[in-house]
């Protein structure tokens, strides 16, 4: 059976290719049609053939928005091939030529963003892993060590671990509820881990690769409004591949391809829409700032969004050894990438968040936060949650503690390298774990660890034992 599926995939690339052969080549800009049969984009057809086509029809069982945000990251991926076919005959572009080459790609996934926005969907965790997912597409903006890039085949996999987060809630909400979603959540990955980082490092270890001698890629000709022209439509919304704000990024400043897809989202300069900050403008110089606040302002400040109750939000190195993130809402895009085992990681008061550790630190807390999740590489000391309502923490490496205390309803997820670490708890309720499966396509482990206790005088002394419940 598997070599006859294989032998179908086949087929079915074949077909895509001869398809694309007798249109001329037209709709790829291959002129002669001769890079459709370059082996690497025979190798992508095969691997959008064999992972992307389980994604589909895993989609077309369940249908809806899943389906229909399924065909977004199939369009996603047809845009990547006609990238990679235009590349081998095209010559190497400056940022600007590139932001502009890459304009298709982003626009597709910009759509897939949209439909993770607004009012949430009963399959907002199938939205927002298959659009997080297609970050990875953006491998093929890097141009070398300097672009501000990790290598591809790096990327893909850092790429995957948000998506991530959100598709470990589907395998556990739907393990005993419907297989479908189970099946979706499954092949997605798959179509990431292996299929893309495989095929990126066959193919593509150390980036696209352009023509010496083919035809220049050049940016949109900018043209200068006229004064009775009318003003320029607002920028478009920002993609994934600068999802982040300011405040959600690290403390390194934008560069490289970053700034490429900055620009693509503005609509116009990079710095054009920054002002120099005066000594008027600073608060400590500021007559006006006193310690009342007029009903005009306390109405803007109750109606936004971003500032919580108890304070403004923060995104910072404190000292270059503590990172805070206080007060977060709403901000479910929050990274720190550029950490080491030396700094220390504390979250306040945040709600309906979401923040990735990336790198390994020495110890993270978790406190007073409200429907948080925390994704983190692994921490050297411990990982403890306090005061907290909801939260959902993600181990993706080694945690020798993990401690929670007085907090109701913690779902916690740990791998392989963190089941030899410890939990403790004390006066919390609603703490599930869940563990790897001993296989790659095993189902995870859900565990509900005991909020009751027995106490027996027994010997001159009490016994404390857990209380297991069990169905009738």
């Amino acid at each position: 059976m598997p070599m006859e599926e294989k032998l179908v995939q086949r087929l079915e690339s074949a077909v895509m290719r001869l398809e694309a052969l007798s249109a001329g080549g037209s709709s790829v800009g291959t002129g002669d049609g001769t890079a459709v049969l370059d082996p690497s984009i025979i190798a992508f057809d095969d691997l959008r053939s064999q992972f992307l086509g389980k994604v589909l029809s895993a989609a077309e069982k369940i249908g809806g928005h899943v389906l229909d945000i399924t065909k977004i990251v199939e369009a996603a991926f047809a845009a990547q091939r006609e990238l990679l076919i235009k590349i081998k005959e095209t010559k190497k572009p400056d940022n600007s030529g590139l932001t502009e080459f890459l304009k298709p790609l982003n626009d597709v996934i910009v759509k897939a963003t949209k439909m993770t926005e607004g009012r949430r969907s009963d399959y907002f965790n199938q939205l927002k892993s298959a659009a997080d997912s297609l970050s990875a597409l953006a491998w093929i903006a890097y141009t070398g060590k300097d672009c501000g890039m990790t290598m591809p085949i790096a990327y893909v996999e850092e790429s995957w671990q948000m998506a991530e987060f959100y598709s470990n809630k589907i395998l556990v909400e739907f393990k005993n509820k419907d297989p479908n979603h189970v099946e979706w959540a499954k092949a997605l990955k798959e179509l990431y881990l292996p299929g893309l980082r495989d095929y990126v490092k066959s193919h593509y270890p150390l980036g696209p690769v352009w023509s010496a001698t083919g035809k220049t890629a050049v940016s949109a000709p900018s043209k200068a409004p006229s004064p009775s022209a009318p003003a320029p439509p607002a920028p478009p919304p920002s993609s994934l591949f600068s999802s982040e704000s300011p405040q959600a990024s690290s403390s390194r400043p934008t560069k490289g391809m970053s700034a490429v897809f900055d620009e693509i989202n503005s609509g116009k300069p990079v710095t054009s829409g920054l002002r120099k900050v005066t000594d008027d403008m600073k608060t400590k110089n500021r007559a006006d700032r006193t310690g009342v606040v007029n009903a005009g302002e306390k109405e803007v400040r109750v109606s936004s969004p971003s500032v919580s109750k108890t304070g403004p939000p923060k995104f910072e190195l404190q000292m270059g050894r503590k990172w805070v993130v206080e007060n977060q809402v709403g901000e479910k895009n929050l990274v720190i990438d550029d950490c080491d085992t030396k700094q220390s990681v504390y979250v306040y008061g945040c709600k309906a968040s979401v923040l990735q550790i990336k790198g390994k630190v020495n110890n993270i807390t978790i406190d007073k936060c409200t429907k948080m999740g925390v994704v983190f590489a692994g921490v050297v000391a411990a990982c403890e949650v306090v005061n907290c309502n909801g939260v959902e923490v993600q181990c993706q490496g080694s945690a020798p503690t993990i401690s929670i205390d007085n907090t109701n309803g913690c779902q916690l997820y740990l791998n392989k390298d963190s089941l030899e670490g410890s939990i403790t708890t004390a006066k919390s309720s609603e703490i599930n774990v869940l563990v790897p499966g001993d296989g790659p396509d095993d189902d995870w482990g859900e565990h509900a660890l005991p909020q009751q206790y027995a106490h027996e005088y027994k010997d001159g002394r009490f016994v404390t034992t857990p209380v297991s419940h069990s169905g009738a």
